[in-house]
């Protein structure tokens, strides 16, 4: 008899102790193999640091190949472009390869939408965050010759982090001179508690950081910005921060899926429709109740997922994922300032920041090489 086969797609937050144990599957007789388009799995929540100089590359990266490969089982580099329920196979994009499972698991992250998108010259958006590595080369060169205006797209998290480490960035590197417009929408962090966005506006003004506000971005295109309200803005790189999509994997799959195009999952991480289907992360849309898309839940369900998963190819009962309380929220808004939120509890400066850095370091440390 054929050994069973685990499918992971991806190798994201909700997979890292998945991946860390992958030699428990091999051991007990069952082929693993991961599927993932790069080498590398960048860790989102050090990104922003990664652009204003922070972070090296390599302090935020895990080496997914060598991690699969060290343990015996098989890394393919490449995407999946659609899952075939009725043959249990993945297919492969542009080579059209097709690999075998008995027990699938998806983390395939999100994306940011390109709807309002004309021209793709000088953008950035905040994912893959190996883009990030590019939009910072390009910064420092034309920054070091000539004057540059940048915009960020958002009035989220992404776009603090984001803006505050391009204002980082740009005092480090000595640019000749590099102005900073978030385009916040109807307001700045308008979704979060007040506080915060009091906090943000206090920091960027003392840098110069403008805000734009009162009207969403109709169109991005190539150096300009247009706003509903009929205002343009020129801009010479352009970082979209609105927000992200999950993988369109399931909707091209025709797989049960939430209001988000999020693989639809129970309880139980596992999708409502096919048993043998399992998915963790910003992929997923929780059946029980949506959960925001932070990284926070898809470190607390590498335990349950890497539980079912091996409960799914032996046979036994699977656990249930509880999503837990409260988490805590913390934005790196680069100069080593950060605000941190919980509960009740907000306050920014350099304490805030030491904090972030201390829990992203030690995370990182955990599962890497």
């Amino acid at each position: 008899m054929a050994a069973k086969q685990l499918v992971l797609i991806g190798g994201g937050h909700a997979h890292m102790v998945t991946l860390s144990k992958i030699s428990s599957f091999i051991d007990k007789g069952y082929g693993v193999t991961v599927v993932q388009p790069s080498d590398y799995h960048y860790y989102s929540g050090m990104g922003p640091g990664m652009l204003g100089g922070t972070y090296q590359p390599g302090d935020i990266r895990f080496h997914t190949r060598k991690v699969v490969e060290d343990q015996g089982a098989n890394f393919v580099k490449n995407k999946v472009f659609r899952i075939d329920t009725d043959r249990l196979v993945v297919v492969l994009e542009n080579s059209g390869q097709e690999i075998a499972y008995d027990v699938l698991s998806c983390n395939a992250g999100s994306y940011v939408p390109k709807e309002k998108i004309v021209k793709t010259e000088n953008i950035y958006a905040a994912k893959p965050i190996e883009g990030l590595i590019q939009a910072r080369e390009e910064l420092i060169r034309r920054g070091k010759n000539e004057p540059l205006t940048v915009a960020v797209v958002g009035g989220g998290p992404s776009s603090l982090e984001i803006a505050g480490n391009i204002w980082q960035m740009a005092q480090q590197e000595k640019l000749k001179s590099c102005t900073v417009r978030i385009f916040a929408g109807r307001g700045l962090m308008r979704h979060f508690p007040e506080k915060i966005g009091v906090l943000a506006r206090s920091i960027f003004q003392e840098r110069g950081i403008e805000i734009i506000e009162g009207s969403y971005v109709e169109e991005i295109g190539k150096e300009r910005i247009i706003l509903q309200d009929g205002r343009s803005f020129t801009a010479d790189l352009i970082f979209p921060a609105i927000g992200v999509k999950p993988s369109n994997i399931f909707t091209e799959s025709k797989l049960p899926t939430g209001p988000d195009g999020g693989l639809l999952v129970n309880k139980f991480l596992q999708s409502t429709k096919y048993k043998n289907i399992f998915g963790g992360g910003d992929c997923i849309y929780f059946e029980p109740h949506p959960l925001d898309k932070v990284g926070v839940y898809a470190v607390r369900e590498n335990h349950v997922l890497y539980n079912n998963l091996m409960a799914a190819l032996e046979g036994r009962e699977l656990e249930q994922f509880d999503p837990g309380g409260k988490y805590l929220l913390i934005y790196n808004l680069g100069g080593d300032i950060g605000i941190l939120c919980k509960w009740s509890i907000i306050f920014s400066g350099k304490l805030a920041f030491k904090i972030k850095d201390y829990i992203d370091r030690k995370f990182i440390r955990t599962f890497k090489i």
